[in-house]
C-alpha cells in the first residue's frame, strides 16, 4: 500500500482529498504546516506528497527545495504560468490548480507513483553482508531487517555509494539539513550513533568507521 502525505492547511480541501485517496486504498498521512510536513517525512517512508504552496510556517516552495527523492504534486490556487514554471523547475513533479477534478488528481498520482516505482525496482546497495534496499529504505544484515529513519537512510546510502571513500562531515551534514533543518556536527554524531546501535543489535561486526577530523567511511 502506497503512503501519500497531504500537506494542506485548508481543512475542507484536506478532508476531501483524504476521502478520495482512502477510497482508492492509499494510506494517508496528514500535515497542516510546512514544518509538520518535514517532521513526518523524516520519520515515515512516503511514496508521494500532495503539497499546497501557501502554508503556515515553511511555505510549499521551501519544502520542495528540501525534499529529495519523493515525488511531489503541487495543488495550488496560484494559476499564473510563472508560478507553475518556477515550482516545476525547483523540483516539483507535477502541478494542479484549484479547483481540481478528483479523477484527474488520481490519474496524476498514479502516473507519478508508477514513474517512481520503475526508478526504484530492485535497486540495492550491497557491502559485505549488508544490503540497503532503495525502494523501501530498509537495511538488511545477515538477512535480518533493520528499519531506518529517512535521514539515517540518506547517510548510510551516501557511505555505501562510495564504500572506500571518506565522506566528509560537511557532505553528511548537508543531508541532515535537507531533511530536518537542524543539521550540525552534533546532529550528525547522533544519527551515526543511532545507525551503529541498530547495526549492533543484529551483529558484532563493525560497518561504519570514523576518520578523525574528516568524516566517516565504511569499515574495511
Amino acid at each position: 500500500m502506497e503512503t501519500i502525505l497531504i500537506v494542506e492547511d485548508n481543512i475542507d480541501i484536506h478532508n476531501f482529498i483524504k476521502e478520495v485517496l482512502e477510497k482508492k486504498q492509499y494510506k494517508v498521512l496528514d500535515a497542516y504546516s510546512g514544518t509538520e510536513a518535514l517532521m513526518i517525512i523524516e520519520k515515515e517512508n512516503i511514496n508521494l506528497v500532495l503539497l499546497d504552496l501557501m502554508l503556515p510556517g515553511l511555505n510549499g516552495e521551501e519544502i520542495i527545495k528540501k525534499v529529495k527523492n519523493i515525488p511531489i504534486i503541487v495543488i495550488s490556487a496560484k494559476i499564473s504560468p510563472e508560478d507553475k514554471v518556477n515550482v516545476l523547475l525547483n523540483g516539483a513533479n507535477d502541478y494542479i490548480t484549484k479547483p481540481f477534478n478528483k479523477d484527474e488528481l488520481l490519474a496524476r498520482i498514479a502516473v507519478q507513483l508508477r514513474i517512481n516505482e520503475n526508478k526504484n525496482v530492485n535497486k540495492e546497495l550491497k557491502y559485505k553482508n549488508m544490503f540497503l534496499n532503495e525502494k523501501d529504505h530498509t537495511l538488511y544484515i545477515n538477512n535480518k531487517q533493520i528499519y531506518l529513519t529517512k535521514t539515517e537512510y540518506a547517510i548510510l546510502k551516501q557511505l555505501l555509494l562510495n564504500p572506500k571513500q571518506v565522506i566528509t562531515k560537511t557532505k553528511l551534514i548537508e543531508l541532515i539539513n535537507i531533511d530536518t533543518l537542524d543539521g550540525d556536527e552534533n546532529s550528525l554524531k547522533v544519527h551515526i550513533s543511532n545507525i551503529r546501535r541498530k547495526i549492533r543489535n543484529v551483529t558484532e561486526d563493525e560497518y561504519i568507521e570514523s576518520v578523525w577530523g574528516i568524516g566517516y567511511k565504511m569499515h574495511e
